[in-house]
């Protein structure tokens, strides 16, 4: 083990954040579940934007693992997985589809890397 690995697991200082941030989390997700629990419908301002959280949920998880800085404009455009995403996005546009939209980009990924660029 680590100095500092030991000195977290050795601090009751640590130990208290964790917790303390454990319990907010779980108390924020709480009272959405009672808050939506208890009114009949979301009202129509917080519906409206609330439309946009999954997209943009999804392409903060995704977009950064697609499009990473190559050392020149070429690379980074012929980059496997932003030519697998790009696809896959294309179908699932198209398809809508989320089976056909995995299927597709994952073999585009793997045609790509073991075949194209090997």
């Amino acid at each position: 083990m680590t100095d500092a690995l030991a000195a977290l697991v050795a601090s009751p200082r640590a130990w208290v954040a964790i917790v303390v941030i454990g319990v907010l989390t779980y108390g924020i997700r709480l009272s959405f579940i009672h808050l939506f629990g208890r009114i009949d419908g979301v009202p129509t301002r917080l519906q409206r934007p609330l439309r946009y959280v999954p997209p943009a949920v999804l392409a903060a998880l995704v977009l950064p693992d697609l499009v990473t800085l190559g050392p020149s404009v070429t690379a980074t455009l012929l980059d496997e997985r932003l030519i697998a995403g790009a696809v896959a996005g294309a179908v699932a546009w198209r398809t809508e589809n989320v089976f056909a939209t995995i299927a597709t980009g994952m073999v585009t990924l793997w045609l790509f890397r073991f075949v194209v660029f090997a």
